[in-house]
């Protein structure tokens, strides 16, 4: 793979995108690479491109891959790489389980639809200890996922996942609860992809929660 960008800034969104995954500024970045602090803004902030060996530094200090940061995996599956040499499969607990789904993203909802079970992946929010989505109001998930009877929700999964292939690790989190239709101006702050028109917010409250995280020995 040629490296440089696929389109102008591209390199730049990503490299700031998997910066504030980690929590880290950009002197922190510019340390763990060997780079100045002020190369890395440049590249994070102007059309740019770099060379082999500034990109597999930034993707080290990154946790991830050179083509990670090009867009090589935009298209395609995650979890496509070899997996790590004696994997350890170990039970999270409910407060870790919180932590990492704690700061919202994307998540999977499942439930029982008219032709069978779906999921549908959402842009959701963690809020006041309850995950918070907004779908579309009449739209099939919002008919799916109510009783008919006044006061009794539909009980629902959701799934919120992450696999990092330059560690060859990952975990993932099972939310289990009931789905709560919420009022207009309730649940703000969740701005989905999809844009549409999803006004309606919807709350699952999580009654059960496991996890799961694979790592190498």
């Amino acid at each position: 793979m040629p490296y440089g960008t696929t389109s102008p800034g591209d390199l730049g969104r990503r490299v700031a995108y998997h910066r504030r995954r980690l929590g880290l500024t950009r002197r922190q970045v510019a340390e763990r690479a060997g780079m100045a602090p002020g190369y890395l803004e440049y590249l994070e902030t102007y059309p740019s491109s770099a060379d082999e060996g500034v990109l597999l530094r930034l993707a080290a200090a990154l946790e991830t891959t050179a083509a990670e940061l090009l867009g090589g995996g935009t298209d395609r599956p995650p979890g496509q790489g070899r997996p790590a040499v004696r994997p350890v499969l170990r039970a999270l607990g409910r407060d870790e389980c919180l932590r990492l789904i704690s700061p919202g993203g994307v998540g999977r909802v499942a439930f029982s639809g008219p032709t069978g079970p779906a999921a549908f992946p959402v842009n959701y929010a963690f809020q006041d200890g309850a995950i918070v989505f907004r779908t579309r109001a009449g739209g099939p998930m919002d008919q799916s996922l109510r009783s008919g009877a006044e006061g009794v929700d539909v009980k629902v999964g959701f799934e919120v996942d992450h696999i990092d292939e330059a560690r060859r690790e990952g975990w993932s989190v099972l939310v289990q609860g009931p789905a709560h239709h919420l009022s207009p101006g309730e649940g703000q702050g969740v701005e989905p992809w999809a844009g549409g028109g999803r006004d309606l917010c919807v709350r699952i409250v999580p009654h059960e929660i496991t996890g799961r995280r694979i790592r190498g020995m």
